[in-house]
């Protein structure tokens, strides 16, 4: 029965033998959990003069954009909001001051409403209405409250984290017994693997977390950066702080890093970089709407009988000749040696050519509990590569059945903002090098040379378009209208959020000027062999061109004998 079961496997799932080392998916068992724990003391209410918004109210922010954004990303996670410091209560354990606001479930638009609900001074007022505030509240039993939520799920967790958010650095000043309940309690939920972080938002007088919260919250062994954080006043630094917590640093897999004859470290590969892609559709039935599950089956052409997976077999044409293998011949094939990252030699920096690039690469970081002093042995040749500007070349074997691959490994050094949170991590990059089959040789013909009034006019484009280019700061614009029609839908806005594309606003600056000057820099016979390349490439940049325009240029160019008005790049003459 296993064989027919077997056989029986949805469409869209891919043939792990014939996968494509570069569009490897990786699952992880079991979902992920978040609550948002959250001081709705009066304390917490009282606007900030600098940002005219008030703590509680840049915690809802904070909170309605993680769960926009894990209905879109990580729909499968779990959250909970819960309020403590409120005149009434609801809990599972009755404890009062402790508002349940949302079970641990996973997020959608019903929810994300009722938070907005809260928002603003109409919103406060109706929190007030509704919840009301105290002043007797017990950190303790907030999170007892919240272990319980954990417990409460009959799904299986792989990660459990409570996110407290207040601006009070010590909320037990004159009880010293409910102090120390919250320090056993939390000291109780990191023995059951779940984590509690800070969050500590801005207040007149500081936050001093050493008055009470230094010994509350959880330091994971992951977490590279101090719990000692400046206060949040603005929601980006708020939400830099949670996604820094929030996300989870899975490695795509684990192996040894040799360096030679009986020296060797452990460390874990990761992907930092992945292609945003929107999410696939889901087939419905018609008539109910509801999602159908693909399966394929195999017949035999001549027969029509169905066919098992052992009734099958793959096959290569070499010569014309058919030459059959059996599937563990095939995995035999693949079997080159096993996972790990074998060091060559060393290489200077300057000689690593950036045109070699041919798959985003990888990072590598030390995991001290497989192998005791990888972090020391790491920091060491981390520290030496930098001093002396130097790669390393590897033989990097990611599993049993993947083909070795040369791969440089680029050291880079830890860098931190101004909030002292890290921006980006110490260790080695993973650059996949290629070999001497993945290199093509194409001859280009000489191009003409420009005259130097041209070349003047060209760097003035240059100079003009030249900006300081980060990753982080230009979002896909076709994702993000993507999601932010789906938000109004389920949110039944009347209109979804205006997006801001900013590369086209890059381009658009400025470039009518110098797109005439250029024109009138060059001879009729060469703006008649490029002119049209370079006025078609703006119209793609900015949308402006369409086919009309297109059709009287070339017409235009006709009349007057110009040439050639193919459109082609003058280069490809």
């Amino acid at each position: 029965m296993s064989d027919w079961r077997s056989h029986y496997h949805n469409e869209d799932e891919e043939d792990q033998d014939d996968a494509e080392d570069n569009e490897e998916e990786f699952k992880f068992i079991g979902r992920d959990s978040l609550i948002f724990l959250i001081d709705a003391s009066e304390c917490m209410f009282e606007v900030d003069n600098e940002t005219d918004i008030s703590p509680f109210d840049l915690t809802l922010q904070c909170v309605h954009k993680v769960y926009t954004s894990k209905i879109i990303s990580s729909d499968r996670d779990l959250l909970a909001v819960v309020f403590f410091g409120t005149q009434k209560h609801k809990n599972s354990v009755d404890f009062k001051h402790i508002y349940v606001l949302h079970d641990l479930d996973t997020p959608g638009a019903k929810r994300v409403l009722e938070l907005d609900g809260y928002q603003g001074e109409k919103g406060n007022k109706m929190f007030k209405e509704d919840l009301g505030h105290s002043r007797d509240i017990s950190v303790g039993e907030a999170l007892w409250a919240c272990s319980n939520l954990f417990s409460d799920v009959k799904l299986k967790l792989s990660h459990k984290r409570i996110m407290l958010f207040t601006n009070d650095d010590d909320p037990h000043a004159n009880d010293s017994s409910k102090a120390r309940m919250a320090r056993t309690k939390a000291s109780d939920l990191r023995e059951t693997g779940i984590l509690l972080d800070l969050l500590n938002l801005r207040r007149s007088g500081g936050f001093d977390t050493s008055r009470f919260y230094r010994d509350i919250v959880s330091q994971s062994a992951d977490e590279d950066v101090g719990m000692q954080f400046k206060e949040s006043a603005k929601l980006d630094d708020l939400l830099r702080k949670v996604w820094a917590k929030d996300f989870k640093k899975r490695a795509v897999t684990r192996l040894n890093l040799k360096l030679g004859e009986g020296v060797e470290l452990s460390v874990g590969v990761y992907n930092l970089i992945h292609s945003a892609r929107k999410p696939a559709a889901v087939r419905l039935y018609r008539e109910t709407n509801e999602p159908i599950k693909t399966k394929t089956r195999w017949f035999n052409g001549e027969t029509g009988s169905l066919l098992l997976p052992s009734d099958t077999k793959k096959a290569q044409v070499h010569g014309q000749r058919q030459i059959v293998l059996e599937k563990e011949e095939t995995e035999e094939l693949k079997r080159f040696d096993n996972p790990s990252l074998v060091l060559i030699g060393f290489k200077p920096l300057s000689l690593l050519k950036k045109h070699h690039h041919i798959r985003p690469s990888q990072f590598i970081y030390p995991e001290e509990e497989f192998i005791t002093g990888s972090t020391t042995l790491f920091s060491a040749l981390l520290t030496k590569c930098l001093e002396k500007e130097v790669y390393a070349i590897c033989r990097y074997t990611p599993r049993r059945n993947t083909p070795p691959r040369f791969v440089a490994m680029v050291p880079q050094r830890e860098q931190l903002d101004d909030q002292e949170m890290q921006t980006m991590p110490s260790g080695f990059h993973l650059t996949f090098l290629p070999f001497a089959d993945d290199i093509r040789k194409v001859s280009f013909p000489k191009s003409a040379q420009a005259e130097r009034d041209q070349i003047e006019k060209m760097k003035r484009v240059v100079q003009k378009l030249r900006f300081k280019y980060r990753p982080e700061s230009f979002e896909n614009p076709v994702i993000q209208k993507h999601f932010r029609n789906l938000e109004a839908l389920a949110l039944d806005l009347n209109e979804p959020e205006e997006m801001e594309d900013v590369t086209r606003e890059l381009w658009q600056g400025g470039k009518v000027t110098l797109r005439e000057q250029w024109r009138q820099s060059r001879s009729p016979s060469v703006w008649a062999r490029g002119g049209y390349w370079l006025q078609l490439q703006e119209g793609r940049a900015d949308a402006g061109l369409n086919h009309r325009e297109t059709q009287r240029d070339r017409q235009r160019l006709e009349r007057e004998g110009t040439g050639d008005v193919s459109g082609r790049h003058p280069s490809s003459e």
